[in-house]
This record gives C-alpha cells, structure tokens and sequence, in this order.
C-alpha cells in the first residue's frame, strides 16, 4: 500500500477541488447523471494534470508525474466521499531518449514509438549518439509496386562500395534479416544505421526490432516505411541516430474505489488508464478517459445502485496492460465471477474524432471465434442506444484487447467501451458523418509531445483545418469529449441497476450497504 500525501502537492499545484458532498444531488438515473456530468467539470480535472504534467515533464508511470496524478485522483475521490485503494505493483520501467532526426536541411524530429524504434534485445543494443550524411543503400521509393519481400537493399557487403567513413546508412527491410544490414553497414564504416519498413501494402508500421545483432557497436533503429521515405527524399542530409535508454524495476499503482452500496456479488467495473506516455502531458491519451470517469464517481457520490459500482484508473497501460493485468490476476476465482462486466474508456476526445463503440457482437469479423465473451454484444447495443437516442452517428471500432479491457476478456468478463481513434487515418465517409479532416489521423499528437491542452507544438496548419468544424481545447476535442462523458455515464448508472441483458442478474442479490468498511475494501483488493 502506498502511503498517499496529496493535500500538500496538489493545493501547490492550484488544482481543481471537489465540490461538498452536500452541493451533489442523488443522480440516480441516466438524465440526472448525465447532466450532472459536464464537460466544464471533466476539463477541470484534465487542467489538473496538465498543471501535473507541467510541473513534472509528463505522466507515465514509474515516474514523478504518474504519482501526482495518483494522488490528484485519491484526493478527489476522498472528497467525494469514497475509500479508494491504491494498488501498488512492480514492472519492467524502461526510459527512452533515443533519436532519429533530420538535422539539415528541413530539420524534424521524428517520434520514438511511432516513426522509429530502437533495437530493444538483451544483445546487440549498444547505446551512443551518431551525426553525419545520409547515405541511402539500395533504397526503393516507392515500393508499392515491388513484390513484398523483395527488397536485397544491404544484403551484401558489396551493397556498401565507396561509402563514405561515419555515414548514416538507410537500409531497407527486404529479403536478409535486419541483422544483416547492420553488420554490413558497420564493417563499411557507417556511424548509425536506419533499417526502413520496405513500404508495400502491410509492410509500412513499425514491425519490431533488429534482432540479436551481437557484435553490433554503433546506434541503430527501425523506422516506419514513411519515415524512411521523408529521410531519403533529401539524400546528403544530415541525421542523428541515438540509442539512449534505461531498462529498470519500478514501482507504479492503480487506484481503485467502489460505491458503498450494492450487490458485491453483481460488480459493475468501469476503467480507463491514467498514465501517458513519456513524450507528454498524455492529455486525450488518456486523461479524457480518466477525467470524465473521475467525474462520474464524484456526480454519483450519493447514488446507491442495486449493483456495486467499481471504478479503477489503471497504471502502466502504455507499458502493456500491466496494471489492467495486475488486477485481475490478483483476483480469485470467485472474485472474478462477482463482476459482471467491464467498461473501458480509452481516448475519448480525439481531436479529428470518430465515435467509436468496441463491436461486442462482432459484426465487423475483426475478432477471432470465441475472443469475445458472451454479454458484451448487449453492452455495445447500451452505447449503440445512446447515441441513436441522441441522434448522433456512430460506428464499430475492433474488439481487439487492446487497451484494458484485455485482462478481463481473458477471464470471460463481458466487455464494451468507447474509442475516438489514435494514429489511424479517417476516412471520407467519417469526414462526412462527423467532419474533420479525411486522411489525417483521429489524433495527430497521438503518443507525442503535442498531446496537451496548451496546443504546444501542434501542426497548426492542420488544426487550423479542424477547427472549421470543431471547438478544440488543445488537443481535446470538446464535443467528442462532451458527448462522451454522457455515455460513460449513461452505461454506468444504467449497469448499476440492471444488468440483466448482459448476464441475466434481474434484481439485487446480498447488498453490502453502508455498513461495507474501508479496510474490508483495501484486504480484498490491495494485493
């Protein structure tokens, strides 16, 4: 258990206070709550942790800004009345400053994680820093029109003649391996080496790493087929390639809370993940998912639903789920078996938004036989209602685990929850159902500094064009968040008397009640 001091840091911090219990009325059905719920108390709680992440760099766990989000949220929920616990779990903390950049002419600054990836193996992952002339090696662009794998850029040494001594070589990924190329680019007297995606249909993203590259001594990274193609449109430019990381355990938490009333046998669980990444304030990615479930607990302080109510904010997501996986693999059988379903809220007012509804029955035919517990088809028609209610357009977004909601599909816990999109591109028919931009991402900062309220470093030409039709407030879209937070609410207080569609539960079972005491809460799930 971790020893929380909030008051002192977040009253220094000027953050948003709690409203009285008694200034809070009992919301409890669907038009109270989600009136009670606005979007002016969601940003409130999302300046929060912009003040934290401007304070302290950024949120990710393992790090001084997760843990003032963790004691921004215990403060809030303390105020409202809840006993939260804070869940503490350990991890693998890694620490990424590595680089690729164009430093002359047009210089840029690609993003870790999403135009490029350091070599991650125990082995051949040498550390350093190297600056010097772009020499591209057999590169073909495009490669849309080769066959996929056929790419022999690096394969032999005699690929590398004349280059010149302390290059960076770009590579492309073909028909050797990754560790291939490097070696042959070193022996040839490369400084660095960028091994591109070959860029054919599939064959684009960030695949993975350059493997067991043991003898390997200088930087190297694999980069993205579009990041590979902006390097060597400008042939001769200068680059910089850094390996530079730290790979450490650390200690990170959850916060977990739950109403004093219901049935404990009849759990409704409802999460998002607090942490961002270290690139930012990790505002849209996640703090709209954590403010707007922030602010539904505090709207339903006075609520006493048939079903007991859990609400959860989830470490270390962007390291893999741990903190969604830590959960519930400290759950017992039978405590597994109590909760009913799982609602997860993960980026929920992108900036060139879709509304998008984890597809529960699967009609996409994204999700493979059997990966979709049997329930979460009637969580998504909860949503679907909603927004046909409201009159507001609407799609599927693939059931994919992804986000938290992972860990408790793996143990057969129904599932459902929102998505407005991250690095995926949108389409002219969304640009047409809710505007926007087609053809670019539903977040342009997604995983990158510019995920901020403030706009820092934003394309402003391309925002520019998102707010012909949107009310943006950084890189949060007010509306998609607004609407948003409506259906948070909806689902909850809904699920928190009947869940009968999902698992057939048609009335309270044995209720805790007010008499539920704070340490009976931490012994149950503080391990």
């Amino acid at each position: 258990m971790r020893t929380i001091g909030a008051a002192v840091a977040i009253a220094a911090l000027g953050l948003a206070g709690t409203a009285p219990a008694n200034a809070v009325p009992n919301n409890n059905s669907v038009k109270k709550l989600t009136k009670a719920v606005t979007v002016e108390g969601v940003l409130d709680h999302l300046e929060a942790l912009q003040d934290i992440a401007d304070e302290y760099g950024d949120r990710a766990s393992g790090r001084p800004g997760y843990d003032a989000s963790v004691d921004y949220v215990v403060s809030q929920l303390e105020g409202a009345g809840y006993d939260p616990v804070v869940q503490e779990f350990t991890f693998d903390y890694s620490e990424e400053n590595s680089e690729l950049a164009r430093v002359s002419p047009d210089p840029r600054t690609f993003v870790d994680e999403r135009d490029f990836l350091r070599n991650s193996f125990d082995t051949g992952t040498p550390e350093g820093t190297a600056t010097g002339p772009l020499v591209p090696v057999g590169v073909v662009v495009p490669a849309a029109d080769l066959p996929p794998n056929s790419n022999t850029s690096g394969c032999e040494a005699s690929d590398f003649a004349d280059f010149p001594e302390g290059g960076i070589a770009l590579v492309q990924r073909g028909t050797c391996g990754f560790t291939v190329k490097v070696l042959n680019a070193q022996a040839a007297g490369a400084a660095g080496v960028v091994v591109m995606n070959e860029g054919q249909p599939g064959r684009t993203g960030l695949v993975g790493m350059i493997g067991d590259a043991t003898g390997l001594t200088i930087p190297a990274v694999f980069a993205t087929s579009a990041a590979g193609e902006d390097l060597a449109a400008t042939p001769g430019a200068t680059v910089t390639v850094t390996v530079d990381y730290l790979s450490e355990e650390r200690t990170t938490y959850n916060v977990v809370a739950e109403t004093k009333q219901g049935d404990d046998d009849n759990t409704v669980m409802v999460g998002a993940h607090l942490d961002g990444v270290q690139a930012g304030a990790g505002i849209n990615d996640n703090g709209t998912g954590s403010a707007a479930l922030l602010e539904t607990a505090i709207q339903m302080q006075k609520v006493k639903p048939s079903n007991t109510v859990r609400f959860a904010w989830w470490g270390a997501e962007e390291s893999g789920l741990l903190g969604s996986e830590h959960y519930v693999e400290a759950l017992t059988a039978a405590e597994a078996d109590d909760i009913a379903l799982y609602l997860n809220f993960d980026m929920i007012g992108s900036p060139n938004y879709m509304f998008g509804i984890y597809d529960g029955d699967n009609s996409g035919g994204t999700a493979a036989p059997g990966f979709i517990p049997e329930g979460s088809a009637q969580i998504e028609d909860v949503f679907e209602k909603f927004y046909a209610d409201r009159g507001i357009p609407s799609q599927d977004t693939e059931f994919s685990g992804r986000s938290d909601y992972g860990p408790f599909i793996a143990v057969g816990i129904p599932a459902g929850g929102l998505f407005t999109g991250a690095e995926g591109v949108k389409t002219p028919a969304e640009a047409e159902l809710y505007g926007g931009v087609a053809g670019a991402s539903y977040d342009p900062c997604y995983h990158a500094a510019c995920d901020n309220l403030r706009g820092d470093g934003r394309d402003e030409a391309l925002y520019d064009q998102l707010e012909e039709d949107y009310t943006l407030v950084g890189n949060v879209n007010e509306y998609a968040l607004d609407v948003n937070a409506d259906a948070l609410a909806a689902a909850t207080i809904t699920f928190a008397f009947d869940t009968s569609t999902v698992n057939g539960v048609r009335k309270p079972g044995k209720s805790h009640g007010a008499g539920k005491s704070k340490d009976a809460f931490k012994n149950r799930f503080a391990r």
